[in-house]
């Protein structure tokens, strides 16, 4: 039989934008921890096998987690412990000083600062606010009757919220949003690269208010970003500080977008399910995680092997560049029964990778399950249904959407809906 995957490179071939699924599907059944074609890259597809990964940060390096297999180090390791290494040169890979990439122990300082941020009882407080922010946003196009879920709503609600959490004075907030850097893209070839720092921008302007704060302090949030501390009372550098909140402002704002549209998709899509969450909007929560199951934002995560180690009986050698694909480990059907199939009352959805594992799990991750239920909520609430564009997407029978060419993130460029606003729908009646 022909391995129609045999010469396929994930990394840069937009065969697999559309639906990687299948790809993800292949190897995991040839193998879940699978040695591909190209760029000496070792895929891990199955459930178990990514667990496994994401928290055994003992044996798995962080320090390309934003960028994959791109651009690599400059000289190639050797031997069985390059832990030495990876310390010595990871400031050659992109976004080396950012948390994302960090190990312990610097990972674990670093994300002590944001201890405040995300708890529950902040979580609640902010929530208030989320409410009147969705709104704001629909006020925006409800009259139109019809609105493109990403510019007219996700990334403007998006923005509000993680900008209200992190303190960014109202003012600034369009600025900050027009000056986030580039991701890498999927091309023929060698793939776009990263930038060392794409957040250079945000990293200026949020420096500048740590050390207004901490000059001056007032009663805000950015106060209690700049005056946190380390576990051990010190105090940390501005820099360190304000690469923390750049990226979590960067962060917060792209996958929660691409969260809420990969939501109103399916809403749209399947009538169904729609009736469902309109007829109890307490489905709603479970609805989200079973969106984050199918269609998480995040296509693949970097690590690499920093002692030779095994995984799923496969063994990878220390300076082996790994791609967890939480797309492939979340369709697993040793751990989801019908896996390819969306069931908004699925009893185990929460299990899903796609806010990762371990100490590197994502910190914002019920933030941004509590702006999807909001947003969704709202939506449902304002309108009395919500419909697929024909014009922008074409008829049922051949719809026409296009993925985002990221090989570290998914989604729609656009999402285009038609809706009945629920007071016009009242009065008419």
């Amino acid at each position: 039989m022909t391995d129609i995957y045999a010469d396929v490179d994930f990394f840069t071939d937009p065969s697999l934008v559309d639906d990687p699924f299948r790809f993800f599907a292949h190897l995991r059944e040839s193998c879940p921890v699978a040695h591909l074609a190209h760029h000496g890259v070792v895929g891990v597809t199955g459930y178990e096998e990514a667990h496994e990964a994401l928290r055994s940060n003992d044996r798995f390096s962080s320090c390309n987690s934003a960028s994959g297999p791109f651009p690599g180090f400059t000289t190639q390791p050797e031997g069985d412990d390059i832990v030495a290494f990876i310390a010595e040169h990871r400031t050659e890979l992109p976004m080396s000083e950012y948390m994302i990439t960090e190990d312990v122990p610097t990972h674990d300082q670093t994300r002590s600062l944001i201890a405040r941020l995300f708890t529950p009882r902040r979580m609640r407080e902010n929530e208030e606010a989320m409410w009147v922010l969705a709104d704001r946003q629909i006020d925006e196009f409800i009259d139109r009757g019809r609105f493109e879920v990403m510019r007219d709503f996700g990334q403007g609600f998006a923005v509000l919220v993680i900008a209200d959490l992190l303190g960014v004075p109202e003012d600034e907030r369009a600025e900050f949003r027009r000056n986030l850097g580039a991701l890498p893209t999927v091309s023929d070839g060698a793939p776009n690269q990263m930038s060392h720092d794409p957040l250079g921008f945000l990293i200026e302007r949020f420096s500048e208010h740590v050390e207004a704060r901490r000059l001056a302090p007032a009663d805000d949030v950015l106060t209690q970003i700049a005056t946190a501390t380390f576990p051990d009372g010190s105090i940390p550098p501005v820099d360190v500080v304000a690469r923390m909140a750049a990226f979590l402002f960067a962060a917060g704002q792209d996958t929660t977008a691409r969260l809420i549209c990969a939501a109103m998709h399916v809403i749209a899509e399947r009538p169904d399910i729609q009736t469902a969450l309109r007829s109890d909007p307490g489905l709603i929560p479970n609805f989200v995680e079973e969106v984050l199951r199918t269609e998480g934002p995040v296509k693949s995560i970097g690590r690499m092997t920093q002692v030779t180690t095994v995984l799923g009986g496969v063994e990878i050698p220390a300076g082996t560049v790994l791609s967890v694909f939480p797309g492939g480990a979340n369709r697993d059907p040793l751990r989801f029964e019908d896996p390819d199939e969306f069931r908004h009352d699925r009893p185990n959805a929460k299990e899903h990778l796609a806010f990762g594992r371990g100490i590197h799990a994502c910190p914002g991750g019920p933030l941004a399950r509590i702006e999807a239920r909001i947003s969704i909520e709202r939506l449902l609430a304002r309108t009395t249904d919500i419909r697929i564009d024909p014009e922008q997407h074409g008829p049922p029978e051949d719809r026409r959407y296009q993925q985002e060419p990221i090989y570290i993130l998914r989604g729609l460029q656009a999402l285009h809906l038609e809706f009945t606003p629920a007071a016009t729908a009242s009065v008419a009646s």
